[in-house]
C-alpha cells in the first residue's frame, strides 16, 4: 500500500518547475541522454533530478530498459498533470502578453487542408486586420475532425474542422466544446466552359462516363458521391484523380472537363475566381457542419476568444444562407 504523500512537508518545498520539466523532457526523449542533450546538462544531473523525483513521490516514475525510458503508471499520471501545468503556465504568459499589448500574442490552429483552403482564408483575413502583430500557427490534421490528440496534448488552441456523420452522432469526448458554425453540404460542380453549367436539370447517370476529381475514398466527399450513385442503382463514375487538395481540384476544373464534389462553401468563396458552376444535381443529404473544438478543462486566452468571435461574424452569411 502506497503511503499518504505530505505535499507540504515532501513536495510543495521541494519540487521545483525545473525538476517537472526534466522529467517531461525525459518522456518525451525516451532517453536521459537525450534528453540530457536537450536541456544541455550531463546525463548525470538529469538522472539524479529523476531519482530525487522518485524518492519524494514514493514511487517509480521511470522503467528503464536497454531500450531507453518509457513512464510507470504513476510516471503517466504525473506526465498528464504535468503537461497541463505547463500549459496553464503558458497561457498566463500569453495573458500577460495580451494584457500588456493587445495586438499581440499566438494563436495555433489545427485545420484540415479542405477548410484552411476555404473557410479558414477570410476568417483570418479580418482577424489579422483587427490583430496584425499576433502571430498564426496553422497545423493540418486529418479531415473530418476525428483526431483530438493534439488538441489535448496542447498543441493546438482550438482545431477548425469537419464533423460529419457518423462521427458527428458519436461523441468525441466529455473534455470537449463543439460549437457549430455552419452547415457545408457537399455539391457538383464544372468548369463554366463545359457543357454542363447551361444545363436546367442534369440526371446523375449522365454523369457517369465523365472523368471525376474525387477526395480520397476513406473521405466524406467520397462516401457522398458513391452513396448518390449507389442509391440511383448506378456503378461509381470514372475517377481519374484522387485528391484533397481544393486548389488542385480547383485548378483542374477551371481548365479540363472535369466533374469534381466540393464542400458548398468552396464554390461560395472560389467559383468567381477560378469559373466553376454548381450543377443542379441533388446529393443525398448528410450533416456536414463546420466546428470549432476546443478543451472544456482549457482557460481560452484572449487571442483564442477572439479569434472564434472573427470566426462567427465572417460564417454568418454562409450559416443564414443555408
Amino acid at each position: 500500500m502506497l503511503r499518504k504523500i505530505d505535499w507540504e512537508r515532501q513536495i510543495g518545498r521541494r519540487l521545483k518547475l525545473r525538476d517537472l520539466h526534466v522529467f517531461l523532457t525525459v518522456t518525451q526523449c525516451s532517453s536521459m541522454g537525450k534528453a540530457a542533450a536537450q536541456l544541455g546538462v550531463s546525463p548525470p544531473t538529469v538522472s539524479e533530478v529523476i531519482a530525487d523525483l522518485e524518492h519524494a513521490l514514493g514511487v517509480k516514475l521511470l522503467d528503464r530498459s536497454a531500450q531507453g525510458v518509457e513512464p510507470t503508471i504513476y510516471g503517466q499520471a504525473l506526465l498528464r498533470r504535468g503537461v497541463v501545468a505547463f500549459d496553464e503556465l503558458k497561457q498566463g504568459i500569453r495573458d500577460i502578453e495580451f494584457l500588456s499589448d493587445p495586438t499581440t500574442g499566438e494563436l495555433r490552429i489545427g485545420c484540415s487542408e479542405p477548410v484552411s483552403a476555404a473557410v479558414l482564408p477570410p476568417i483570418l483575413d479580418q482577424f489579422l486586420q483587427k490583430y496584425p502583430r499576433v502571430v498564426v500557427h496553422v497545423n493540418d490534421v486529418p479531415p473530418p475532425t476525428r483526431e483530438m490528440s493534439g488538441l489535448r496534448e496542447r498543441k493546438h488552441d482550438l482545431i477548425l474542422n469537419r464533423l460529419v456523420a457518423p462521427i458527428s452522432r458519436d461523441p468525441l469526448g466529455d473534455d470537449l466544446n463543439v460549437e457549430v458554425l455552419f452547415d457545408d453540404p457537399l455539391v457538383v460542380a464544372a468548369g463554366v466552359h463545359t457543357r454542363w453549367p447551361r444545363r436546367r436539370k442534369i440526371d446523375l447517370a449522365e454523369l457517369i462516363d465523365e472523368p471525376w476529381i474525387l477526395a480520397p475514398a476513406d473521405t466524406w466527399n467520397y462516401a457522398c458521391v458513391a452513396e448518390a450513385f449507389h442509391a440511383r442503382g448506378l456503378a461509381m463514375p470514372k475517377v481519374r484523380m484522387l485528391t484533397l487538395s481544393v486548389t488542385l481540384r480547383t485548378h483542374l476544373l477551371a481548365n479540363g472537363p472535369y466533374i469534381a464534389a466540393f464542400a458548398k462553401s468552396v464554390l461560395r468563396l472560389k467559383a468567381d475566381r477560378y469559373a466553376l458552376k454548381a450543377l443542379p444535381i441533388d446529393l443525398p443529404s448528410r450533416p456536414s457542419p463546420i466546428v470549432i473544438v476546443t478543451l472544456k478543462n482549457r482557460t481560452l486566452s484572449p487571442i483564442v476568444e477572439r479569434f472564434i468571435a472573427s470566426a462567427r461574424e465572417v460564417v454568418k452569411p454562409l450559416a443564414s444562407r443555408n
